[in-house]
């Protein structure tokens, strides 16, 4: 035991003498011009080292260098600046005076992948021969480094004409083997808005055709975003996926999506090519998906409690801080070509619960194609293809909505509409606008549609009692039945909708019910909330006292008009003018009578005097 420790201590002391001599012996600075040299062959890219290198030695071997910037040939910035670099190298390939580099680590560095960054074509540079194709890009980056360790860092990343964004805190740990198997872990931020996006990210890469192919896979990716105008629990959720990149071609796919967004799922494929005109390919399926939740749209409170378009969110932004109003000069389906087909198996909207959503559609340059789009609720169904075109400043949709047996207050609460109509509604029609929100449908959309409703009720209001209440009050003949119920139902009714940027128009409404018959017409204006509507309305059940004028009333259409503002509506009911016309006709018709009996007689001459007066 005493000569294994013995052992033990002399091979020590002579790693650490041979450590020390190989240090006092090799001065890093020899291997500055090498670095400097390997980094341009191999890339094209300029490495600058500032400050003297100086040698680490435990844990690990190591070179450390002060500040670095890595430049493309030609760029106005560098690529990347980092404030401390430390290069673990190998040991034995020091004692034949070679630099073995195994492990990069980049501290307080800032990546920048901008316009500026990029490589630039000298001005003096020489121009082919006309006719002659230019040369391939060739990538001169190749990772041949086992680790490579950034920590502490910042991303800035923008595209031409776009948006700087700034991915802070960057801790990434990269590691490959002989195989060129590579092992990625990322972790960052992103503040922007006075929002904040936290990332997490696990996965591993096929480099062994680099860069012809890359294959790769995330095992997981957590994310969580939280901020301003978002739902107070923020948005977070995981994923994971398989990705192929082949770079002749510029295809890529990635396969098995698994998403998960708070409490919705999704899954699928997306594959595509980029270039100049990115094509995609989307197949998606998601067993449940809840875009309420996802914008922080709470539909389960009252209209009594809060306003049914209120959204709860973590706080608004400062009007300095809001992000500028979006153009579709600039959106990004203007550039690419796209077809989509997703299922959803259950899809929560604007508090209506649909399953068995079908979508599919296709995207030309801005210009969109939705073919299918139908889904069932717990009554009915619907179908809703249509078109939506970005490609002008105004969005322009046309739809051919086709709905049966939806349930018409749910509907109502989507659009902000108060709740007082409910029925299932069946209807078909063409419409066509700008924009696609809920107010611009309020206030910029045109068309037409035919619709019926099954047990339609007018919620407050109760014709039949409003009618029979009237009619007592001028005769003590008749009176109706008591009743205590708030509403008006009608069991079938039918009619045209006619939309003109916010007005709405009734026309040819027919409708019957067990009590009343009913006929009318009118104008909604969606937008201020208002109506004029008049209803000729038949009270055919519920009457006692004189069957004579019972039988007249049951046979006589009496004019209510409502009016004025949804939430205190107005009427005016002719129930005095309606009696007193009908006895006056009465009247006429048996003077009428009797002067057609009664010829000859002296007194014949005086009554048709009196018809004449009361013209």
């Amino acid at each position: 035991m005493r000569r294994l420790i013995t052992t033990l201590a002399i091979l020590l002391v002579v790693i650490v003498a041979g450590m020390s001599a190989l240090v006092l012996l090799v001065n890093p600075n020899d291997f500055r011009a090498y670095m400097v040299q390997q980094v341009e062959q191999r890339s094209g890219y300029k490495l600058e080292l500032q400050g003297n290198l100086r040698w680490h030695v435990w844990p690990q071997l190591s070179i450390l260098a002060g500040r670095m910037s890595i430049t493309a040939p030609g760029a106005q910035q560098p690529l990347i600046n980092a404030e401390n670099m430390r290069l673990d190298v190998n040991l034995l390939p020091l004692l034949s005076h070679q630099l073995s580099v195994k492990q990069v680590m980049l501290k307080n560095a800032v990546i920048r992948v901008t316009p500026e960054s990029e490589a630039q074509r000298p001005e003096n540079a020489p121009v082919g021969p006309s006719g002659s194709s230019a040369p391939e890009p060739v990538s001169g980056w190749k990772f041949d480094i086992a680790k490579l360790q950034v920590a502490d860092s910042l991303l800035v990343w923008q595209q031409a004409g776009g948006e700087q964004i700034n991915f802070r805190d960057i801790n990434l740990n990269l590691a490959q083997n002989d195989r060129k198997q590579a092992r990625v872990e990322l972790t960052t931020r992103v503040s922007r808005d006075q929002r904040e996006l936290q990332l997490a990210l696990n996965g591993a890469m096929d480099v062994t055709e680099y860069p012809q192919r890359i294959a790769g896979n995330i095992d997981r990716l957590s994310w969580q975003l939280k901020g301003a105008d978002l739902p107070p629990q923020g948005l977070q959720g995981e994923a994971s996926l398989l990705a192929d990149w082949l770079d002749e071609t510029q295809q890529f796919s990635l396969k098995n999506i698994a998403l998960t967004v708070n409490n919705s799922q999704l899954n699928g494929t997306v594959s595509g090519k980029l270039g100049a005109t990115p094509d995609l390919n989307i197949d998606l399926h998601a067993p449940k998906l809840d875009i309420d939740t996802l914008v922080g749209r709470n539909f389960l409170q009252t209209v009594s409690d809060a306003h049914p378009s209120q959204v709860h969110t973590a706080g608004r932004a400062p009007v300095i801080a809001q992000p500028a109003e979006r153009s579709n000069e600039n959106s990004p389906l203007n550039a690419i070509t796209a077809t989509l087909r997703m299922q959803i198996d259950a899809l929560r909207w604007r508090g209506m619960d649909f399953s068995q959503v079908q979508l599919a559609g296709s995207n030309d340059h801005g210009a969109m194609n939705i073919a299918t789009l139908t889904g069932k609720t717990d009554s009915g169904d619907f179908s809703l293809p249509g078109t939506v075109n970005i490609r002008n400043p105004l969005t322009q949709v046309t739809f051919q909505p086709v709905f049966n047996q939806i349930e018409l207050a749910p509907l109502l609460k989507a659009f902000e509409l108060p709740e007082t109509v409910s029925g299932k509604l069946s209807m078909k029609g063409k419409l066509h606008g700008n924009g696609l929100s809920v107010e611009d449908f309020k206030q910029h959309w045109r068309g037409n549609a035919e619709m019926t409703m099954q047990n339609a009720r007018l919620a407050g209001l109760n014709f039949q009692q409003m009618i029979q209440r009237a009619v007592e009050r001028s005769s003590d003949q008749v009176r109706g039945t008591d009743s205590d119920v708030s509403y008006t139902e009608v069991q079938h009714l039918k009619g045209s909708l006619q939309l003109d940027n916010g007005s709405m128009a009734l026309v040819n409404l027919q409708g019957r019910s067990a009590m009343l018959d009913l006929a009318g017409k009118g104008i909604i204006d969606l937008d201020s909330q208002q109506c004029d509507i008049t209803f000729n309305i038949k009270v055919i059940n519920g009457w006692q006292g004189n069957n004579e004028l019972v039988q007249k009333l049951t046979e006589t259409a009496i004019p209510l008009r409502l009016y004025g503002a949804w939430d205190s509506l107005q009427y005016s009911l002719q129930v005095d003018q309606v009696l007193r016309k009908r006895i006056q006709d009465e009247a006429k018709s048996r003077i009428n009578s009797w002067i057609e009996r009664n010829q000859g007689d002296k007194n014949s001459e005086d009554a048709k005097q009196l018809l004449k007066d009361k013209k």
